[in-house]
């Protein structure tokens, strides 16, 4: 298993700076990956997501949107996600792009992004609103604003849960549809019998691990292939 270092830093975004979560090999260098968390915030699960990549050869970098503070219940989490500016979120997310592609160990210089429900919605518009991300994946998160998934500028990957009451199927083909319109290259897969979610081991009662597992190694795959 590849040795990683990890580490808690801040990088400059729009005149400050934003805390962040890194984790890369100890040795060598790969292309980076943006990590956006769900809506609890930047918890020890999205910190263990950049590990899981730092042991696959990337250098991945978790930015922390809510600035220290971090959710345990809905209600914190709906209180938090409110407060959040999705504009200044974007402009930290693109910031944490263009910094790991300064930095030695991320080589080629690309980057993709990765984001996990309301995080998913961030890489998507994220990648709607800057060329700086050369791959995007989304786990069960879209814009509300589905026009915004045609501007897209980066390769999508988009895994979804069968059962999930706010993307539900209906806006996954909706989606789709708009990918198709405007011509970019993605996948889209779609888990049966899973809950949003399905992918967070932190939360036992709706994590799917089969599902899980293999929406992983879609990832892995997906961002090999276009940050090469």
């Amino acid at each position: 298993m590849t040795e990683i270092t990890t580490f808690k830093m801040e990088f400059a975004s729009d005149g400050g700076t934003t805390p962040g979560y890194l984790a890369q090999p100890a040795q060598g260098t790969g292309p980076g990956v943006v990590v956006i968390q769900e809506w609890w915030g930047l918890v020890p699960h999205i910190q263990d997501v950049c590990e899981r990549f730092a042991r696959q050869g990337f250098v991945a970098l978790a930015p922390d949107l809510y600035h220290g503070k971090a959710a345990s219940e809905p209600d914190e989490a709906r209180k938090l996600l409110m407060e959040m500016d999705r504009d200044t979120a974007v402009q930290e997310i693109i910031a944490a792009i263009r910094h790991l592609k300064r930095l030695e160990q991320v080589s080629p210089k690309k980057v993709g992004v990765i984001g996990f429900c309301m995080g998913g919605m961030l890489a998507v518009t994220t990648a709607a609103t800057s060329d700086q991300a050369d791959a995007t994946v989304a786990f069960y998160g879209l814009p509300r604003d589905l026009s915004l998934v045609g501007r897209i500028q980066a390769p999508l990957l988009g895994l979804f849960a069968e059962h999930d009451h706010g993307i539900t199927p209906e806006t996954v083909r909706d989606c789709e549809g708009e990918l198709v319109k405007s011509g970019v290259q993605y996948e889209i897969h779609t888990y049966p019998g899973t809950q949003h979610a399905f992918f967070n081991d932190a939360r036992p009662h709706i994590y799917a691990p089969q599902e899980a597992q293999d929406a992983w190694e879609r990832t892995i795959g997906w961002f090999r292939r276009h940050l090469a």
